[in-house]
Parts: C-alpha cells; sequence; structure tokens
C-alpha cells in the first residue's frame, strides 16, 4: 500500500522558516517533520511514499537523494572518482517517488495528478505534510477495510489553549485547566481512500477539503476513525517550538517506532 503525503504548500503562517524552505522541511529534532511522518507509517510497514510538491519542492527532492550520505560515513577515491558510503546506522528501505505537482495546485488537484504514480492499487493512504500523531496506521487501514466505504478520515481532539470557566451570573462555579475533551472532532489529516475518490476531483483548483470531502460525506462514504491519542500540526512557529521541545525531552508521543 501506498502512502502520499501533500507537501506543496507554502505555509504562509511559518515564514520565518518557509521562506527558505517548503514547510514539510522544517525540522524537529535533527530532522524534518515530513521523515516524523514517513517514520509514522513505516511503523505500520508501509514502504512506499509519494511525495506531492509544489511550492520549493526541490528542497524534498534534494533531501532524499543525499538521504544515505548524510547517514553514512564516506571513503573517497579520488583518483578512480568512486565513493564508498558506510552507513552508520540502519537506512530506511523505503521507496519514495518526488512529484512535482504544480505551485498553485489545490490540495485536491494535487492528489489528482498521482494518479498514475498509485500503481494498480485500489486503495492507498494520504496525510498532509505538517501534522505528527501517535497513530497506529494498522488499526485505521483495518476499519477501513472493515466498512466498505470509499474514504476513512481520522478525527482527532485537538489540545484547548485555555482553560474553561463557567459562570453563574459574576460567580464561578467550575474551573477547568486545557483539556482537549472540551473541544469537538476535527479532520487530523491521516485518511485511507479507495481510488475512487479521485473521480470527484474536478482539476487543480479543487481543494480535497471541499466538494470531494463533503460529497463523500454526504453520499455516505466517508467514516470516522476517531484518534483520542496525541495529535498536533504545525502551522506556527509556538507549534514548532511545541513539538522541538517533546522531542529534545526524549518523550515524544508521536515516536511510536
Amino acid at each position: 500500500m501506498k502512502a502520499v503525503i501533500l507537501a506543496g504548500g507554502t505555509g504562509s503562517r511559518l515564514a520565518e522558516e518557509t521562506d527558505l524552505l517548503p514547510k514539510p522541511m522544517v525540522q524537529i529534532g535533527e530532522h524534518p517533520i515530513l521523515w516524523h511522518i514517513c517514520k509514522i507509517y513505516a511503523e505500520a510497514g508501509i514502504a512506499d511514499f509519494v511525495i506531492a510538491t509544489g511550492y520549493k519542492g526541490e528542497a524534498i527532492a534534494e533531501y532524499f537523494s543525499r538521504f544515505r550520505l548524510r547517514q553514512s560515513d564516506a571513503v573517497f577515491d579520488l583518483a578512480a572518482g568512486s565513493v564508498e558510503l558506510l552507513p552508520r546506522e540502519d537506512v530506511p528501505r523505503w521507496n519514495v517517488a518526488v512529484v512535482d505537482t504544480g505551485q498553485g495546485t489545490a490540495t485536491g488537484g494535487r492528489l489528482k495528478r498521482l494518479e498514475r504514480w498509485l500503481g494498480d492499487e485500489s486503495t492507498f493512504l494520504m496525510t498532509y505534510g505538517d501534522g505528527v500523531a501517535s497513530l497506529d496506521v494498522r488499526r485505521v487501514v483495518e476499519f477501513h477495510r472493515s466498512h466498505g466505504k470509499l474514504c476513512t478520515v481520522t478525527v482527532v481532539r485537538p489540545a484547548a489553549r485555555f482553560g474553561t470557566v463557567v459562570l453563574d451570573g459574576s460567580n464561578v462555579i467550575e474551573f477547568t485547566e486545557k483539556s482537549p475533551a472540551h473541544e469537538g472532532w476535527i479532520n487530523g489529516g491521516f485518511f485511507v481512500l479507495e481510488r475512487a475518490v479521485l473521480d470527484l476531483i474536478d482539476d487543480d483548483s479543487t481543494a480535497w477539503e471541499g466538494t470531494p470531502m463533503q460529497r463523500l460525506a454526504r453520499e455516505g462514504q466517508m467514516a470516522a476513525f476517531c484518534h483520542d491519542g496525541f495529535w498536533h500540526p504545525m502551522d506556527t512557529l509556538r507549534d514548532k517550538r511545541f513539538l522541538n521541545e517533546l522531542w529534545a525531552s526524549g518523550k515524544a508521543p508521536w515516536k511510536i517506532w
């Protein structure tokens, strides 16, 4: 099964970082968030990735082209012009296609452009290149196969930014600290899809989150996998700092490998 990662947006709310790099290449610890997302999938046995690029996509292609070199010691035979790479650690056995899907293409349009890269498989995975979760992808796939619909969306409860105060007139009768339980379910960005969903995408200007998802929901072809565990996007510098602090602590909840 292939995992599609949409990695072509500009990441305007992270402009301090994304002026030079595409958002999926912004680092958590020593690796870009794109690597962390691939590791989440790899824990479920997924080794085939299709990365849909756009804005500064060459940085993603260069990252994977030099991946083995960065993880190896190297012996250069200058006269022969040869290089021997001696890996310092296990190099993931991933097959990664980096596909330019256009600068201004919307999320649905990027997905549609990847149709020929999906091979003969009818079911595939899809996510965005800017969020991590303590998600067992195997369970999501099993759930998807159990209901027979065209789309499974993983829904999550975002962490509340503030505590909740309950008032009776001017009297505070209850105060609760920040809790995701007070927030509603939202699209967590991890999908399992059947190839037929591509027929719902008109052209490059179609946002996946617009008409295609609305039609799937209206026609009873979308099911929700409820993920109560950790989930967090990297939309802002505050998010980047938060995720880096978790990684530095050695207790990053999404590190399930």
